[in-house]
């Protein structure tokens, strides 16, 4: 290893599917990207790639949806992941329900949360999207099982390259 990757590949972050709504127009996909960045007041911050459907719907979003799977959901998070906003409507294929502001909530995610952007951050390939969360909920039947993490999604090909 070299360089930042002697420490990058060290990491085994939880992975999260973020759902953008903008008018008609609504995207989804799985990022590694992502932690709460404040306290006082509760904040969370999504990184959404620059040549993901997602970033495109989410810049003329109000609200970003944002979802825990468990290790057992490699189907929906390869829905995710893998394919294409550009190409494919994933929600046709994912049992959702409508959030505040108009947010798109997947049904299936063990937990969620909807959150009012108030800011964004280039960072370079990706944009930061930092959330007041607004609602809440989970999945009632959730029995407990581990958190989708980048280790259990490594063999998802992205719908999409870096950049």
């Amino acid at each position: 290893m070299v360089g930042m990757d002697a420490f990058t590949d060290r990491l085994n972050p939880d992975m999260y599917v973020v759902t953008a709504t903008a008018g008609d127009e609504r995207a989804g996909c799985l990022v590694g990207f992502a932690s709460q960045c404040s306290i006082r007041p509760v904040r969370f911050v999504v990184w959404l790639s620059k040549v993901n459907r997602t970033y495109e719907v989410a810049c003329a979003a109000d609200f970003l949806a944002v979802h825990l799977l468990t290790r057992e959901q490699q189907e929906l998070a390869a829905l995710f992941g893998g394919e294409t906003g550009h190409q494919v409507d994933k929600f046709a294929r994912a049992a959702w329900a409508p959030g505040h502001g108009g947010a798109h909530v997947l049904q299936d995610a063990c937990a969620w949360f909807v959150g009012r952007i108030e800011q964004k951050t280039d960072a370079g390939d990706h944009v930061g999207f930092v959330l007041d969360p607004v609602q809440y909920g989970e999945r009632e039947e959730t029995d407990g099982s581990p958190l989708l993490r980048l280790a259990d999604a490594v063999s998802i090909e992205p719908g999409h390259p870096v950049g």
